[in-house]
């Protein structure tokens, strides 16, 4: 006799808000127009957006195991989550949807006419909405899915698209299709070890729910459960971009467009370490003793190789893609710290540090030249004294970054070495702080070359910002500012919803 699957939609409705958003926009892309495309396109991915953010603040107070036949666990961590993956995405999508006005300020641009109309004819790329919206509901699964059948398919749905939207990029053609076949193959192989390392854990406990795991603790088949959980960590810790899985990141943010970048640097963070916290904090946390000198190794060698390389880099997008492997190292510790202090300060800081991300990356599409975005650091001196507002927004987020008071980054990494240390792992505390201190040396180098160097004629303009990408950048900037100063906002809310239904 068939029995029908237990499905609670009102839960899973956000998710399946982003999916319908998707199929929609592949059907646009299909039957209607190429002149009205562009237009329909940004209101569906915006409406899809607003809809799934309205549906979570509706279930914002609701949880269940059984959101979908026992493999989506809706809970109050898990909700924070998605709604953190939508507030991304909607400030990404502005800057993703703003690039064909870069074309409407050609003026500012030095080059021919000749250029700037192919710039024109080369800025419809209308099929990245609807693989953005496949990639957001991937997102927003991922962190809820309780079982490793269930995580292995969100982890596919989110990552194709971004394999396809890294090899967008039309005016470094070669170098954005290599760093997305890069991306692909890396990514494809991270996947077998997930899948590898899920075998394993089924082997080990007869079961693929991480409930299910949890409960087999204290079986006689560890090394199983080793096996698997090194395996499983692998596929994730690649997604994160800890070292040694971090190979293709400033590969593929380098060579990605820059939008994209910042969506992919922000929103797949939150959603990957999402899922890791839910795997760690709830399948393996009776067996912590196999797993936390591990990470806690790896946390130590991430924070540090990824604050050591950014020092010699000379390419902007480059050094924020090292810097980013350095910040997923000081997220490490608040998956070692097991704690709820360690959730608190995981959800806050993947919700600062995503923000101020997309800033970042908005603002560099800004600094241009005849030939496109210019990323080589040298040409950004004396930027602040041709362009002082861009110039200090980029200033404020390098600060963040470096973690200075009154910053949200200050605030995150307080709370995330806090974490750690009442867990008793002193020594993630010392080499966080350390890598801190050599990160803020190439920060404050870049606004050194920004402010206190004298320009030169490169022809480089700042592109005045049209409104979608003026929004972005300053909705971003604004609540970096506002959690720096006043972060019991968001604190208080992290500790309300940092709660993870076992």
């Amino acid at each position: 006799m068939l029995i029908a699957p237990s499905l609670i939609y009102s839960l899973i409705a956000p998710i399946l808000i982003v999916l319908g958003g998707a199929l929609i926009g592949v059907l646009v892309e299909a039957f209607l127009s190429k002149a009205h495309r562009a237009a329909v396109q940004i209101t569906i991915s915006i409406g899809t957006l607003l809809l799934a953010l309205q549906q979570l603040w509706r279930i914002r107070d609701l949880s269940s195991t059984t959101a979908a036949v026992n493999s989506v666990t809706i809970d109050k961590a898990g909700i924070f989550l998605q709604a953190t993956v939508v507030v991304l995405a909607l400030v990404a999508v502005l800057l993703i949807a703003d690039q064909e006005n870069f074309v409407a300020q050609a003026s500012a641009v030095p080059g021919s006419n000749e250029e700037k109309n192919s710039l024109q004819e080369k800025s419809q790329q209308t099929e990245i909405f609807p693989l953005f919206l496949f990639a957001v509901a991937g997102m927003m699964l991922f962190p809820v899915a309780s079982d490793l059948i269930t995580l292995f398919v969100a982890l596919e749905v989110f990552s194709l698209p971004l394999y396809l939207l890294a090899g967008l990029s039309r005016r470094r053609r070669l170098l954005s299709q290599e760093s997305a076949l890069k991306y692909f193959l890396l990514g494809a192989y991270s996947s077998a070890f997930f899948l590898f390392g899920a075998a394993f854990l089924y082997g080990y406990s007869g079961t693929i729910s991480l409930s299910g795991i949890s409960a087999a603790a204290g079986s006689a088949n560890n090394i199983f459960l080793l096996i698997g959980i090194v395996f499983v960590s692998v596929g994730l810790l690649f997604k994160i971009g800890a070292v040694p899985f971090h190979s293709w990141t400033p590969d593929v943010y380098q060579g990605a467009p820059t939008p994209i970048t910042g969506f992919m640097a922000a929103a797949t963070k939150v959603a990957a370490f999402g899922a890791l916290l839910r795997i760690f904090y709830v399948g393996f946390a009776q067996e912590q003793t196999l797993w936390r000198p591990l990470i806690t190794v790896i946390a130590i060698i991430t924070m540090l190789f990824g604050s050591l390389v950014a020092i010699a880099q000379r390419d902007v997008k480059r050094m924020l893609a090292y810097s980013s492997i350095a910040h997923a190292g000081f997220l490490l510790s608040g998956v070692v710290a097991l704690s709820k202090d360690g959730l608190v300060a995981s959800l806050f800081y993947l919700f600062a540090y995503g923000l101020t991300t997309i800033a970042a990356f908005g603002i560099i599409t800004l600094v241009r030249d005849s030939s496109g975005e210019v990323t080589d650091l040298n040409r950004w001196i004396g930027i602040g004294k041709k362009s002082p507002l861009v110039a200090g927004s980029f200033a404020f987020i390098l600060l963040s970054f470096a973690g200075i008071p009154l910053t949200s980054g200050f605030i995150g990494k307080f709370a995330i070495f806090s974490s750690a240390y009442k867990s008793g792992y002193i020594s993630l505390v010392v080499v966080g702080v350390l890598s801190s201190a050599i990160a803020a040396f190439f920060y404050i180098r870049v606004i050194i070359m920004m402010f206190f160097t004298d320009p030169v004629n490169d022809s480089v303009s700042v592109v005045i910002p049209s409104v979608k990408s003026r929004i972005s950048i300053i909705v971003a900037t604004v609540i970096s500012i506002i959690l720096g100063l006043m972060p019991s906002l968001l604190l208080n809310a992290a500790t309300t919803y940092a709660n993870f239904i076992k």
